[in-house]
């Protein structure tokens, strides 16, 4: 899972780009990157760690130009990131493009060979995202036609040929030197992406976002969100072009970006991500009434930070105190997505810290919003008995996670997943829980879909194991569970087994 962003200004926008990435921070902590142009010439500084480790005052003052796109990326799991396949990315035919991407194609084995033996394209990294990057400039370049220009039509062309030609979740964001800002979204609408603009003495600036929060923090009206399968392109004179390219496009968003991944003051796809999980409390107030003995619960307790609204929201509907028992140290990156599973148990104690008096002699409900790997739930409850409780209970917002994502979010075997052919009561016993809640699927479906009933549906794929794009099957999965345990173990080259497969690793999501 990463963040883009993309201006199209009338003043320099080095610094709104750095700002928009500081409130897209959530969506990726390990790396950061913002390119922009003056003219045919691109600027481009990117790097690992935070956005404000990666970008200093000289870096800032090179970033020439009013357009420009940003990335932030999230953290691997189980081999290191490299610093080269930090995004943008960029490739200097035609014109010269650069590019960001959000999602995770699931045909980059098949691409690969294409790019590289077909089209006679290099890629000098095992991201899909460069993959990505050159089969747009494929299309692109057939579209020249030895023509110096292109026009808006060319561009939606060679969109359309891409989703022709590519299959995953792809939230996309591109400079073409010369023209302008290109943006467009896979033909489910997968991975999120906002149109935004601001109206300054007459002329009118543009922004594409993941999250709409960056819109309200810049001073950007949000004005719609770009549509499955749409492309927009904004010329250099800020003249806005827009086209739906693909066929028999469906908004079928991810689940867990309500979830879990995306702010609560961000509306998704025209959901209110903070109203969804105020929802998600109320229907899993109902599960946890029928599960549990409500007798046995005497307080409930938010995991910080994502579950508090469904934590609040449950005790109120269950008639229950609700208390903040678990303090976050904000300074701590998300433990399911980082890598190595000595790392994420290590974080958890770091991050979170029990107060006793809210834990000694009582029987808790913790509610979280998902439980993955189960590292931070075994962790969480253990801490909760040695806090004093006299039992506990975890609620999950979520329904179970049995099954890989691989359209960006890094949770790629089976094997990893504690709910994976474990029912509700065996996970109790193996994160050491008096008992276990799970969110009901087609309860969060039907309630995201009465906020906004234009959804059709949704990419559910790591609850229920249903893959939109109808390509992933169970050798496909097997082979995926292989190659990230070879190599984990040093078998296989990171590289390699980007390149043989894709693995939903953070720099191509």
């Amino acid at each position: 899972m990463c963040g883009v962003l993309g201006i199209v200004g009338h003043e320099p926008v080095n610094q709104s780009l750095y700002d928009g990435l500081q409130l897209l921070q959530h969506r990726g902590q390990d790396a950061a990157g913002i390119a922009t142009a003056t003219g045919n010439l691109f600027h481009m500084h990117k790097g690992k760690g935070m956005v404000r480790d990666v970008f200093h005052t000289r870096h800032m003052r090179d970033l020439h130009g009013n357009i420009g796109i940003a990335h932030v990326r999230y953290p691997t799991a189980g081999h290191p990131s490299s610093s080269a396949e930090a995004q943008p990315f960029y490739v200097n035919s035609p014109f010269g493009i650069v590019l960001v991407h959000n999602g995770n194609l699931t045909n980059t084995q098949e691409l690969y060979q294409d790019v590289c033996f077909t089209d006679l394209r290099h890629i000098n990294t095992g991201s899909d995202s460069e993959v990505l990057l050159n089969v747009l400039a494929r299309a692109l370049e057939n579209q020249v036609n030895h023509h110096v220009r292109l026009s808006a039509k060319d561009i939606f062309t060679a969109v359309s040929a891409v989703h022709r030609r590519v299959r995953g979740a792809y939230a996309v964001v591109s400079l073409i030197a010369g023209h302008g800002l290109l943006a467009f979204r896979d033909p489910f609408g997968i991975r999120p992406l906002c149109l935004g603009k601001k109206e300054t003495q007459g002329q009118t600036a543009y922004m594409v976002a993941s999250e709409s929060v960056v819109f309200a923090g810049l001073g950007y009206e949000y004005v719609r969100d770009i549509q499955p399968g749409e492309a927009v392109f904004i010329t250099l004179r800020g003249q806005l072009f827009q086209s739906q390219c693909a066929d028999h496009a469906q908004l079928k968003p991810c689940l867990f970006e309500y979830v879990y991944f995306a702010r609560p003051d961000s509306v998704i796809d025209g959901v209110s991500v903070y109203q969804a999980r105020l929802n998600m409390g109320v229907i899993l107030a109902e599960k946890v009434r029928e599960a549990l003995d409500l007798n046995e619960i005497d307080v409930v307790m938010p995991i910080p930070d994502t579950s508090r609204p469904s934590a609040m929201e449950l005790a109120q509907h269950l008639n229950k105190p609700y208390r903040e028992g678990l303090f976050k140290n904000r300074y701590i990156g998300r433990t399911f997505i980082m890598p190595g599973q000595t790392t994420r148990t290590k974080s958890v104690r770091q991050k979170l810290n029990p107060m006793q008096y809210e834990f000694k002699g009582k029987k808790v409900l913790l509610v979280d919003d998902s439980i993955v790997r189960g590292t931070t739930s075994r962790e969480i409850v253990e801490m909760a008995r040695e806090a004093g409780a006299s039992k506990v209970f975890v609620a999950s917002a979520a329904p179970a996670v049995r099954f890989p994502n691989v359209y960006g979010i890094d949770m790629p075997t089976r094997e990893e997943l504690i709910s994976y052919r474990r029912s509700a009561e065996e996970v109790a016993v193996e994160i050491g829980a008096d008992g276990v809640v799970f969110q009901n699927l087609t309860d969060l479906k039907n309630m995201i879909t009465a906020l906004n009933p234009a959804i059709e549906d949704f990419d559910g794929s790591c609850f229920d194991g249903h893959y939109l794009t109808n390509d992933i099957d169970e050798a496909y999965l097997t082979r995926l569970s292989g190659l990230k345990e070879a190599a984990a173990h040093g078998f296989v080259a990171p590289g390699m087994l980007e390149q043989n497969i894709s693995i939903g690793d953070e720099d191509d999501s």
